[in-house]
């Protein structure tokens, strides 16, 4: 591959700078392969839809109980401090610590009957990002690639200039960057462009006025003049090649760049990611906090052609104090998710982007007696009973899927895996699961071995 000019390699958008590498054949931003999306569309690997897909990642394990899956009926010691509500569809009741969610259960769908069965942090995100048990606490690397890696690889953006696969602030997993959120053997180019490496894996409640990103001001600081003169000067390398070339690689090749060059002059990124051109009405819906903020940036993404963000929710790690440590942030969840929602209604999209909220795995049912020295009841770690939310995406909303016993201890009815949860979030963004890629040692793996997309919900 001819690079043009030599500079920064990583791909914080905090490090781009004047001195960024762009590489031919590549979209410099998102690091999206032209010569590969191409393919994959020509050979009709992916629907031609432009539906988006935004990741709410509550890293840490937020509980069944105090969120999706209350129980009120259940012993004092499963139940948790909180009671149930109904919601507007009659039959569905959540945990009153959403109330905000209540009002938009016709667009929800509750999926209580995940499971993977581990309390292993790693094992369970990357069971829950990628589909597939793979990674562990002692054995950390990436196995399989992400479900935003392999939307960036199949589907790419859903309008040129912009970015396939975006983190906010920054894709993560267990405090590990991209940790299960990457690309493992699709190649780096697929990883997750991540906006803010400086100031990530931030609480609800901490204090950072989220705004403008400073990798704005670095990408205006591209010359289009300059950018425009080192085209040319490839174009001239490339004469020699074309009078000899007999097979129209040389003309691909070309259309690659002006993609690529299209990518890095594009107004289309900077305007999307500057959440302070923002109506300040519509921004307050979500909530003055990072996690509000950030999921309104997500939205702008969405809508402006990106096919898959993250938002990083993190520290559900909750084994004491369940009341006042979830506490702090469910009010924070429940602004984003209830003004994303209104958001998305009101501006038509709503059958066009799939929502979906999910950490690494539940929480144990019965409530403990706290830590050493912090002796304040929490819950610990727990894989047996994982409630997913998905919202919109053309999805039936008002739809509980499965259930757990009476102490949401396991599922009784219409027992998954997280494939199944990933295979609902491939057919939304038309990508066939059965789609095989190659691994580091040249075996075509398929993106899911088992899992069926949710009918109750298509």
């Amino acid at each position: 591959m001819l690079r043009i000019q030599q500079g920064f390699a990583g791909r914080n958008c905090q490090g781009i700078s004047r001195r960024t590498a762009l590489k031919a054949g590549f979209l410099g931003l998102s690091g999206l392969s032209l010569a590969d999306l191409l393919r994959l569309k020509a050979a009709g690997a992916a629907e031609k839809k432009d539906t988006a897909v935004i990741l709410l990642w509550l890293d840490g394990g937020p509980s069944q109980l105090e969120t999706y899956d209350p129980k009120p009926e259940a012993p004092s010691e499963y139940r948790g401090p909180w009671g149930a509500i109904d919601t507007n569809v009659p039959g569905i009741r959540i945990s009153e610590s959403l109330p905000l969610h209540a009002r938009y259960a016709d667009k929800m769908v509750f999926v209580r009957s995940v499971h993977h069965d581990t309390g292993d942090h790693f094992a369970g995100a990357h069971w829950m990002l990628t589909g597939r048990h793979g990674s562990t606490s002692v054995d950390l690397p990436q196995k399989y690639p992400s479900v935003g890696s392999y939307a960036a690889a199949v589907r790419g953006p859903n309008q040129p200039g912009l970015p396939a696969y975006v983190g906010l602030p920054a894709a993560q997993s267990v405090y590990l960057f991209p940790g299960y959120q990457g690309s493992a053997y699709l190649g780096p180019q697929y990883n997750p462009f991540d906006v803010d490496r400086e100031n990530c894996y931030l609480g609800a409640t901490y204090n950072l006025q989220i705004g403008r990103p400073k990798c704005l001001d670095n990408l205006e600081g591209l010359d289009g003049n300059r950018f425009g003169d080192r085209v040319d000067l490839l174009g001239s390398i490339d004469n020699l090649r074309r009078e000899v070339d007999s097979n129209g690689v040389i003309d691909a090749m070309d259309r690659y760049q002006q993609e690529a060059a299209s990518m890095i002059l594009s107004s289309a990124a900077r305007e999307a990611f500057d959440i302070s051109k923002e109506d300040p009405r519509v921004a307050d819906r979500y909530g003055a906090g990072p996690w509000g903020r950030y999921t309104l940036m997500a939205r702008r993404l969405v809508e402006a052609g990106v096919t898959f963000v993250t938002v990083d929710m993190p520290h559900w790690d909750d084994h004491s104090s369940i009341k006042e440590s979830h506490g702090n942030k469910l009010p924070h969840v429940d602004l984003a998710v209830s003004g994303l929602l209104e958001d998305l209604t009101q501006r038509g999209l709503i059958d066009r982007v799939l929502v979906v909220v999910m950490g690494e795995f539940g929480r144990t049912p019965r409530i403990n007696e706290g830590q050493p020295g912090i002796p304040i009841p929490g819950r610990d770690h727990w894989g047996n009973a994982i409630s997913v939310l998905m919202a919109g995406g053309g999805l039936r909303g008002g739809t509980v899927v499965g259930a757990t016993n009476d102490k949401a201890e396991y599922p009784i009815d219409r027992a998954m895996r997280p494939s199944s949860v990933l295979a609902t979030v491939y057919h939304v963004l038309g990508i066939d699961p059965a789609l095989a890629f190659k691994d580091h040692g040249g075996r075509p793996i398929p993106i899911l071995d088992d899992g069926e997309a949710m009918r109750e919900v298509i």
